[in-house]
């Protein structure tokens, strides 16, 4: 009789332990794929803020803009000519983005500062929408074209939205911002870039 539990025991402990062996493994993969992700999201692999990013075209002349006016608004349709020789933010946003709605009041803050021109590409919106955001929450932009299918976008190399590019008066993007802007960003970002662009007409 005793010979039999020993021999049950031994093979519980024996499934026991395989089981240990299966799950540990698991765990830990599990714990260094969540490590990254959070370590993805928060952060690039220098450490840096995902919203500050270098865009390729910095430094670089904007590309060229023709887009058809969001109608309704009474505003212009955002062309290459709307910010030619303007100190220009163009900031991207869309009625569905709530981090759009977030920054919205900081952008008609800054609508007031008379070196800045500010415009819009109205992202894969429905008019209808936008025209709604914008009568909730007030105008900042002297201009709006609006992107439907998101190809202004892609010129742009708009990686997620809010996003805004600091465009000299020569055409040259200055400065990018990847997601709203706050406070710490206007301090540290867009204003010392701004300090630094030439005067405009």
């Amino acid at each position: 009789m005793s010979d039999r539990v020993d021999e049950k025991g031994g093979t519980e402990g024996r499934g026991i332990g395989r089981y240990i062996l299966a799950i540990v493994p698991l765990a830990v993969f599990a714990i260094i794929a969540l490590t990254a992700g959070k370590m993805l999201y928060d952060q690039d692999f220098n450490g840096k803020n995902i919203s500050e990013i270098p865009s390729a075209l910095i430094g670089t002349k904007a590309p060229m803009l023709n887009l058809p006016a969001l109608e309704g608004s009474h505003l212009p349709a955002l062309t290459t000519a709307a910010i030619s020789g303007k100190l220009t933010l163009v900031n991207v946003f869309a009625s569905w983005c709530i981090p759009c709605r977030e920054e919205h009041p900081i952008l008609k803050a800054l609508s007031e500062d008379p070196r800045l021109n500010i415009v819009a590409i109205n992202y894969k919106d429905r008019n209808d929408n936008a025209l709604r955001f914008l009568g909730e929450l007030g105008n900042p932009y002297k201009a709006i074209g609006t992107d439907p299918n998101g190809k202004a976008a892609i010129d742009w190399g708009v990686y997620g939205i809010p996003e805004s590019y600091l465009v000299g008066p020569d055409g040259t993007i200055l400065y990018k911002k990847v997601g709203p802007f706050d406070p710490t960003s206007l301090e540290k970002g867009l204003y010392p870039a701004m300090e630094k662009a030439p005067a405009g007409k």
